[in-house]
């Protein structure tokens, strides 16, 4: 069965990585909730999409120039007042849930990974008894590299269009062979049977992200994709399930 990953804890029910949005993913019926991390001036990891608060929040600057208190103080947009999480807390929230972890470590706001971040991630997930269940994901093959020594867990190479389009799916499926990455996932838009059938092919899980309208998300079903990402996870409980039905009858 195709799994669902609420994108951002459902964003366009919940707002972008809000706290409501995360604590309902952890009841609904589906797999795996995907969050994006980024480091604190003072040591703290923060759970928020944008390497800055500027475009979803009351407040602005960089979030790695920020102490964890200056953060946490910004109030996220359509966010019913709730302020951004710690990825510790956000662990406690999915530790009772069967809900799963898809974690996205992000860059800074220029694009570069950040210095000596990813053990941190790794360090905090395994503290909170979360490692085990979960799932890296980064579109920088820099920072997949620098996941290989430290952890088993596995490592998704989301491949953006831009990039799918430069490359080829031939480099693409070199690329992470060469640093035994065992998924790769593609814009919805960009799937399709024969770039899966090459993927597959080549041993490599096939997955999609912001699968966000109907139509999307049935595509992404219709693919058997292996997991897709969508900022409406409701919705897309609804339309696999009702695929599921028309499956059984």
């Amino acid at each position: 069965m195709t799994r669902i990953a609420a994108h951002r804890g459902g964003t366009l029910e919940y707002g972008d990585s809000t706290p409501q949005g995360f604590a309902a993913t952890a009841t609904m019926a589906l797999e795996q909730v995907e969050f994006d991390v980024h480091p604190t001036s003072d040591g703290a990891t923060i759970v928020h999409h944008d390497a800055t608060l500027d475009r979803t929040t009351d407040r602005t600057g960089a979030i790695a120039a920020l102490t964890e208190a200056e953060v946490r103080a910004a109030t996220i947009n359509f966010g019913a007042g709730a302020h951004p999480l710690t990825l510790a807390e956000l662990c406690a929230v999915f530790r009772p849930s069967p809900v799963d972890l898809r974690c996205e470590i992000k860059p800074d706001e220029h694009g570069r990974p950040y210095t000596n971040f990813v053990p941190r991630v790794i360090a905090t997930l395994g503290e909170q008894a979360m490692l085990e269940r979960t799932t890296f994901t980064s579109f920088l093959l820099e920072t997949l590299d620098e996941l290989a020594p430290l952890t088993m867990q596995p490592r998704l190479w989301l491949v953006s269009p831009p990039v799918l389009r430069q490359l080829g799916i031939g480099a693409v499926i070199e690329l992470a062979q060469a640093r035994s990455i065992g998924e790769i996932g593609l814009h919805v838009d960009d799937a399709d049977r024969t770039v899966k059938t090459a993927l597959e092919q080549a041993g490599l899980i096939f997955g999609c992200w912001a699968a966000h309208s109907v139509e999307q998300m049935e595509k992404a079903l219709a693919l058997e994709a292996h997991v897709f990402t969508t900022d409406r996870p409701s919705l897309a409980i609804e339309v696999r399930n009702r695929r599921l039905e028309g499956l059984s009858e």
